[in-house]
């Protein structure tokens, strides 16, 4: 069973002209770019975004996405972009569910999983960092 996650966002997003092919569908890669929007989102509601996450040491890089295609998005549709909270005190994965904000369907699922890496070292933490685990702690319901 997918984990639904302890805290989410919604974030709106417009297909624009620049992110379709030729037959009028959403290339593949934009999505990766919707996601990230939304985890940005979700970065900004736990009060440690990437600014944070630099001013504190650390970068969080990606090591997995995943990506599930249900459905093309398409010109002018308007998506609802879900970023979940799944883990945090290790590793922060996120789930996402990309959906039309008219209908609700289902139209793509993903998940990202990033690592907290010291920059003064450049070495990766086996644990994020407290500062992070607080800030999540401190917004989670």
């Amino acid at each position: 069973m997918r984990s639904k996650g302890l805290l989410h966002v919604d974030t709106q997003i417009v297909v624009p002209f620049f992110d379709v092919d030729s037959m009028n569908v959403v290339w593949h890669g934009h999505y990766v770019k919707y996601l990230e929007v939304a985890r940005c989102a979700l970065l900004d509601r736990i009060g440690h975004n990437y600014n944070d996450m630099l001013e504190s040491g650390h970068a969080w890089p990606i090591i997995d996405l995943q990506l599930r295609y249900v459905r093309s998005a398409v010109f002018g549709q308007t998506l609802t972009v879900r970023a979940s909270l799944v883990e945090w005190e290790n590793r922060l994965k996120i789930n996402y569910l990309i959906s039309d904000a008219a209908t609700g369907e289902r139209l793509t699922r993903a998940s990202s999983v990033q690592v907290a890496v010291d920059m003064s070292r450049r070495e990766m933490l086996l644990a994020s960092p407290r500062v992070f685990v607080e800030a999540v702690e401190r917004t989670l319901p």
